[in-house]
């Protein structure tokens, strides 16, 4: 046993399970302790409807979400107002927009959810290497990653998604790419420290490979801040593909969006302002949620580290 509490591993590289349980124990704790925090409870609920009512948003919605119904409109061409038919009323051209909302929203959160997992993928491995290897691949790759850094990353994003034919597949690939930045550094800072530790110096003794050490032992140690970051940036990512969307450079009509929904709702602030409000208070609702729960689990895994 190392003097970091962690179990000397077994010669082909492999953690005994009293050091799993171990590791896995702060974050089993950590989730108790979210669950006890007022912040954390709001932030789990709204993020739990906003899912739900995206999975389900095929089920849910009454109408088609590009289906331009004759009764949407009134005489005069401006759209109708919340009934029986339309929950929140119809937007410009006549579709329902509580419809359009929930398939906004799915289409919002898959997006930021996938260009998450593709930014924290290639930000967990650009900081892992660094940090481990060390050396002229570390300066590298941290040089390369503060020159992105400091673009804007709305603009990157922008002008990729004008050079490349927008798609739903190119637009994640994308926001993905330009959202890595920050988690290599923190990883990087993170697996500094790690590769010191007895564990990493005992896995070499019994004739561990890079790649055994960096897969088995550092990653096990640094996936828990990797989930925290990521559950923070959620927030950030849904922001982020509403802004593009809004600018039009994100997801493509005639699929719904949220930030194309509050762009055509802007149009009519002054006399139909519900088409601007309603989206942009579902975008907050999302923001909110996620902040809320991702601050709540850093603190916990803070208070159980």
């Amino acid at each position: 046993m190392s003097l970091t509490g962690a179990a000397v591993p077994a010669p082909d590289g492999t953690p005994s399970t009293p050091t799993r349980r171990a590791e896995a124990r702060p974050v089993r704790e950590a989730l108790r302790e979210v669950a006890t925090r007022p912040a954390g409870v709001v932030g789990m609920v709204l993020t739990c409807i906003v899912v739900v009512a995206a999975i389900f948003a095929p089920v849910i919605a009454p109408h088609s979400p590009l289906y331009q119904f004759p009764d949407g409109l009134r005489a005069n061409g401006s759209p109708v107002g919340p009934n029986a038919t339309f929950l929140l009323g119809a937007d410009a051209l006549g579709r329902d927009e509580f419809s359009r909302l929930l398939w906004g929203l799915r289409e919002t959160l898959a997006v930021s959810v996938t260009a998450n997992i593709i930014a924290a993928v290639i930000g967990v491995a650009v900081g892992c290497l660094a940090g481990y290897y060390g050396g002229w691949l570390d300066a590298v790759l941290m040089r390369i990653t503060e020159v992105l850094i400091a673009i804007p990353a709305i603009l990157l994003a922008a002008f990729l998604a004008i050079v490349i034919r927008p798609s739903l597949a190119t637009l994640i690939l994308i926001v993905g790419g330009v959202s890595w930045f920050y988690l290599a550094k923190i990883v990087r800072a993170e697996v500094l420290s790690i590769r010191q530790r007895e564990f990493v110096s005992a896995a070499k003794l019994y004739g561990a490979g890079s790649g055994t050490i960096i897969f088995i032992h550092v990653l096990r140690q640094v996936w828990s801040l990797v989930i925290v970051y990521t559950t923070l940036q959620l927030a950030d990512t849904a922001t982020f593909v509403s802004a593009m969307s809004f600018v039009g450079v994100g997801i493509q009509p005639p699929t719904p969006s949220l930030g194309d929904m509050i762009a055509d709702g802007s149009h009519y602030l002054e006399s139909i302002p519900r088409l601007a409000i309603v989206p942009g208070v579902a975008l907050g609702l999302v923001v909110l949620g996620f902040n809320l729960l991702g601050d709540s689990l850093h603190d916990a895994m803070e208070k159980h580290a």
